[in-house]
């Protein structure tokens, strides 16, 4: 059987790519996207995966979002494949040609429901009438698409509840995965670390006005952001940064994974994150995390065992991270077989008995 894999860009280093490729690699399927960036496939390590290009967006937002979704609409594959797995928002616009098809949804577009309110009041009196048109006009086509996707699979519980809120449809949780064959514990070393996209719903400004107190203790913080998304603004804000605040950028899974194996420890901050597999990447590594108790943390992180779950507080959230100092150690066995439940291998073989069952 030849199956595709659609998914929105390749221009970026995220978790959803990082799922999205693997399940190519799994099922052995090609994989259709836009904006493809051969550093950021080099830097995943999936040089082995075909990836078919429909060509670039217009870095303008929300123009990028427009013109992925009107490339998906307008690609036609449906003779050439005979499954299609569509992978995040826009990709769905795919569904009406592509069947049958799985949506492995990662969430509901948050701009478009869960976060409308915040985005749009993160916009001036300019961008605000802008935003609200191209939202009802957008989410209005994108419903539309979603008529047309055969099954739902998503990644987290959150997540499952968010689709049947936005889209009354109802989806089999698959867990994405960490790969606990490729990290190991070396040193609780002198620094923490922190891996996200930079964009506002990430609150990596959290993290760096709580380290801004705690001096003594080190943060890095790795990731990068897409052109023409939502993040040149929110990037600004991080220029002039406290000594013992670092910001790397994107890296090679090989230089992530030395961070991992060598800090002290995780943090993590994000708003409803959807899943989040860094927190599980970091336990793989036998590193304690501390996450705000929202969204997917709560499914990964278990509190008092495997770090600390904490309010979106700058105090609790310094507090966690001064607890966790005293003796990171103490959590590396939980870390390690907390992770385990999330293995590879597991989300192989749930992928495909759901693929599986679905077919039959």
């Amino acid at each position: 059987m030849k199956i595709a894999v659609f998914h929105d860009y390749l221009d970026c280093i995220g978790g959803g790519e990082k799922v999205a490729l693997m399940i190519a690699r799994i099922l052995k399927a090609d994989f259709i996207t836009t904006d493809v960036d051969k550093d950021v496939i080099n830097k995943l390590g999936f040089n082995d995966i075909k990836i078919i290009s429909l060509g670039n967006t217009i870095k303008i937002p929300p123009l990028k979002q427009i013109s992925a979704s009107y490339k998906f609409a307008r690609a036609d594959f449906s003779k050439k494949y005979d499954l299609f797995i569509l992978s995040t928002g826009w990709s769905v616009f795919a569904a009406k040609k592509h069947r049958p098809n799985i949506y492995y949804c990662h969430s509901p577009v948050r701009p478009f429901f869960d976060l409308y309110e915040l985005f749009k009041e993160r916009e001036n009196l300019i961008k605000k009438p802008i935003f609200i048109l191209w939202v009802y006009l957008h989410r209005h086509f994108l419903k539309k698409s979603i008529i047309h996707v055969n099954k739902f699979l998503c990644n987290s519980l959150n997540t499952q509840k968010r689709i049947k809120k936005y889209y009354g449809r109802e989806a089999i949780i698959v867990y994405p995965y960490v790969d606990c064959s490729k990290y190991k514990y070396k040193k609780n070393g002198d620094f923490w670390l922190s891996v996200n996209r930079f964009y506002p719903e990430k609150r990596i400004e959290l993290q760096i006005e709580a380290f801004s107190k705690l001096p003594k203790e080190k943060l890095v913080i790795v990731g990068g952001y897409a052109r023409g998304d939502h993040a040149l603004r929110y990037m600004k804000k991080f220029k002039d940064l406290p000594t013992n605040i670092r910001i790397m950028g994107q890296i090679s899974e090989k230089e992530l994974i030395n961070l991992y194996e060598n800090c002290k420890a995780y943090i993590t901050t994000a708003l409803d994150e959807d899943f989040g597999i860094t927190p599980l990447e970091a336990m793989a590594a036998g590193k304690p995390v501390v996450a705000v108790n929202e969204g997917g943390y709560k499914e990964t992180v278990i509190n008092n065992k495997t770090g600390k779950l904490v309010d979106a507080n700058i105090n609790e959230i310094v507090k966690a991270i001064k607890e966790i100092s005293k003796n990171p150690k103490k959590y590396r066995k939980n870390c390690e077989i907390r992770a385990r439940e999330f293995d590879l291998l597991i989300f192989k073989q749930k992928f495909e008995k759901t693929i599986l069952n679905i077919k039959n």
